[in-house]
């Protein structure tokens, strides 16, 4: 059947409709269609355009109506809207298209390994001492329910998160993390980002998370954590004021009631340190052999 210049524009013949032999090539096509679709379903049913969407139907269904009784002036009108209302929905969902772009090119898939695009990965991010100030830092906050945010950056550059607080390029400890946050100083307000083992600014802002599943008990400051987790893959560890309570967001989701150990051990997923240096070993000096206090300790 051969399609009009204009789609609006149909005359069905129902003789010029037959059966087609399918094509493998056809049988993967409905199928990557079929996925694409289910994909945009389930990212639009968190976002805003899942409302949009139930009208966008609506309004289909109308137009649908409107050809097959051949109402001349309804295709006149949705022809001529058509194409601006195309460009208008794109601008007003341009923040979510832009987080599902984000979130498509964080994905892994069995390819990414021969593209040249992590060029930041290899490496161990931080030592065990920043992972050590960082969570000291947090249970003494805690324990006197001082607030605070701090973001771990890992591959995603955090440069324009960067560039909206003030530069502070020092070394991560728990005496600076607390100082920052400090009730009535300069920079308590906003987020902390750290990169490697500095502190490189404060009073940063993040993106808020749109998510209308998030507990009306989660303050900014956890909604702030979802949001940057949401569009980049950085760790953010998040302070309670109210509750002295210790939470951390990543990729999208939260965890919340942490302990120092926990806290560790969640920095350590994200670290990217060596196997050969994550390994406890046995080293020879001189003929002796010296162990590791780890072992020591669990001999005792």
């Amino acid at each position: 059947m051969q399609l009009p210049s204009n789609p609006f524009d149909f005359h069905i013949s129902w003789n010029s409709f037959h059966l087609l032999t399918p094509r493998w090539t056809d049988i993967a096509e409905i199928l990557i269609i079929a996925f694409l679709f289910y994909q945009i379903l389930l990212w639009a049913k968190s976002t805003r355009l899942w409302s949009m969407l139930k009208g966008i139907v609506i309004i289909v269904i109308f137009i649908v109506l409107a050809v097959v009784f051949d109402m001349t002036t309804i295709l006149w009108i949705v022809r001529n809207v058509l194409y601006v209302a195309v460009i208008a929905v794109v601008v007003i969902m341009q923040p979510e298209l832009r987080k599902a772009l984000e979130g498509l090119g964080q994905r892994r898939f069995f390819f990414s390994s021969m593209l040249p695009f992590d060029l930041r990965s290899g490496g161990e991010r931080f030592s065990d001492r920043t992972i050590d100030e960082i969570a000291r830092a947090c249970v003494e906050m805690a324990s006197v329910r001082t607030g605070a945010l701090i973001v771990v950056e890992q591959e995603i550059s955090l440069a324009d998160v960067e560039r909206t607080g003030i530069e502070v390029d020092g070394l991560v400890t728990a005496e600076l993390l607390i100082n920052i946050f400090e009730h009535n100083t300069p920079l308590h307000d906003g987020a902390v980002v750290i990169r490697g083992n500095r502190v490189t600014a404060a009073t940063c802002y993040l993106p808020l998370s749109e998510r209308m599943d998030i507990g009306k008990e989660m303050g900014t400051r956890h909604r702030a954590g979802f949001g940057i987790s949401e569009s980049t893959d950085a760790m953010t560890l998040i302070v309670s004021e109210e509750t002295g309570a210790i939470s951390v967001a990543y990729k999208g989701v939260m965890e919340r009631g942490l302990n120092a150990e926990r806290i560790k051990e969640k920095l350590r997923r994200i670290q990217n340190k060596p196997e050969s240096e994550d390994r406890q070993k046995n080293a020879t000096i001189f003929g002796k052999t010296i162990r590791s206090k780890k072992e020591k300790v669990s001999d005792v």
